[in-house]
């Protein structure tokens, strides 16, 4: 079997500079690229060049990644897929796996990872079609017995040998007769120790051995006699219970079943990823707690000089109300001090309010955003601990920008963030600016956050939406603010760009498409 002398890969990424920027990288490894800007445009190219490899973003407008990646996948089997995704989105990255997604890559990109999921790719593609192009030697063999079948299978025992999924077969009895090293690496046991000697029943609880056949019977994963992608545990030789995803058919003599074939999919990592997930959020549960006490501290500030305006008021009405008669005079100063109480209420209850909804735990719930209230909510928590940090405050929205779509709370948490990062660069104090506006050529809206502080190294400009990393002492968070940032504004299909030199200040802005 030749494996092909020119990988060809489509990639599909709808940000032009990403796009520009990976085809450039995969060219100069020897790819052949093509490239599109939507999942619709990279199916279409799919079904014309026939690649061995698709690169999928998983935030895009229209068809999303995991779409391309079903559609893909039912279609066209044997095409790798890999998927982009951003920091936080290890639930979407696990449904592509369970999709049979190829492999993941975190945002943003790096070589070293882009290259190492093609290898593996390149590794599963040349291993499915050795197995697909032995399958149909033996269908032209016409091989009559299952005796027949599995001395065929033996002169193959190599490729099956060293398959990326672990590959068992069993005779008309269940007995193991196929059992490769993959196999050997997930379950413990050595060859010798198995074949001919254990039966497929021995990796499968009662329970378990019983569900697997009803399914295989069955036609909701696949077709009657055809599992795919059915999830179930074996057993391991250590006693471990090994999460995996299998694929399987019984072989046939004439009506008789005399075989049966299972492909397995560890899948310990995505297990794996799953608990990393659960404990990423508590994190960055974390990380907006942090930033809600730094808010809180200032808020109760803000919220006493209100309180005690209100407090003065009703004293003053009371004593009024006890020593001396409502005229018609005191009646309208009655008036005007209700009116400033009521004023004074509203300002506290909505900062109360801005508070209480951005330390709310909830799930993204997108809809419509208006950027003049997001950025005026921003504004609301903040202004007070602006005024405690010697900073002035300078703020302009283009009046009669679009909405966009997306989720309140996070864009919230991302523009606090941002702030909070301005206020830390401004020790000695300074200048926020902050402005949003419309790009009609574009379709996006642009917020900008603007500081005067001490910028940022030119060698740490690379890493800072890196998880984890902070040029900030500990007391100050866990280096989770920007890439959270970026996480979330990945998932509104947007971008996260950065202009800072060092003593000059910073500015972020992020770009948002609109409705």
């Amino acid at each position: 079997m030749n494996t092909p002398t020119k990988w060809k890969v489509v990639l599909i990424d709808d940000e032009e500079d990403i796009r520009d920027v990976l085809a450039v990288a995969l060219r100069d490894s020897g790819y052949d690229v093509i490239a599109a800007e939507d999942g619709e445009t990279g199916l279409r190219l799919c079904e014309e060049t026939s690649p061995q490899i698709v690169v999928t973003d998983i935030r895009m407008p229209g068809m999303d990644g995991l779409q391309v990646l079903e559609v893909l996948k039912n279609k066209t089997p044997d095409i790798e897929v890999i998927v982009a995704t951003a920091f936080g989105e290890m639930d979407v990255a696990i449904q592509a796996l369970q999709l049979d997604a190829s492999d993941f890559i975190t945002k943003p990109i790096s070589d070293e990872a882009l290259h190492l999921a093609l290898k593996r790719a390149k590794a599963r593609f040349s291993s499915k079609k050795q197995l697909r192009d032995y399958t149909a030697l033996l269908e032209r063999e016409k091989a009559e017995t299952s005796q027949e079948l599995f001395k065929t299978l033996s002169f193959q025992k190599n490729l099956i040998a060293h398959s990326i999924d672990g590959i068992l077969g069993c005779d008309e009895n269940k007995r193991v007769i196929i059992y490769n090293k993959s196999m050997e690496k997930m379950l413990g046991y050595e060859s010798n120790e198995v074949l001919h000697k254990m039966t497929f029943s021995h990796f499968l609880s009662p329970g378990e051995e019983l569900n697997f056949i009803a399914e295989l019977e069955d036609e909701r994963y696949g077709g009657k006699h055809k599992l795919q992608l059915y999830e179930t545990t074996l057993k391991a030789k250590s006693g471990r219970r090994i999460p995996v995803q299998v694929s399987a058919t019984p072989l046939f003599d004439h009506e008789n079943v005399n075989g049966l074939v299972c492909f397995f999919r560890d899948l310990q990592e995505t297990r794996k990823l799953e608990r990393e997930m659960e404990d990423q959020a508590r994190i960055l549960h974390q990380d907006k707690m942090m930033s809600l006490g730094r808010l809180a501290a200032s808020v109760v500030h803000e919220i006493n000089n209100p309180l005690a305006g209100i407090l003065n008021y009703l004293r003053l009405m009371l004593r009024i109300l006890d020593e001396e008669q409502l005229t018609e005079e005191r009646v309208e100063k009655f008036k005007h001090y209700l009116k400033l109480v009521e004023n004074e209420i509203n300002r506290c209850a909505q900062i109360v309010s801005s508070l209480l909804n951005f330390s709310r735990v909830s799930p993204p719930a997108f809809g419509e955003v208006r950027i003049k209230e997001l950025v005026e909510r921003c504004i609301i928590l903040s202004q007070h601990k602006l005024e405690l940090s010697n900073i002035q405050l300078k703020y302009s929205i283009q009046n009669g920008i679009p909405a966009v779509r997306g989720d309140f709370n996070q864009l919230q948490q991302c523009i606090i963030n941002l702030i909070f990062n301005a206020i830390d660069a401004m020790s000695e104090g300074g200048t926020l600016t902050l402005q949003g506006h419309h790009e009609s050529a574009t379709g996006k809206v642009v917020i900008a956050i603007k500081d005067t502080g001490q910028g940022i190294a030119p060698d740490a400009l690379p890493y800072i939406f890196e998880p984890f990393f902070t040029t900030k002492s500990q007391a100050f968070g866990v280096g989770l603010g920007l890439s959270t940032v970026y996480g979330i504004i990945e998932r509104h299909n947007g971008s996260v760009d950065v202009d800072s030199q060092p003593g000059k200040g910073a500015v972020f802005t992020l770009k948002i498409p609109v409705l």
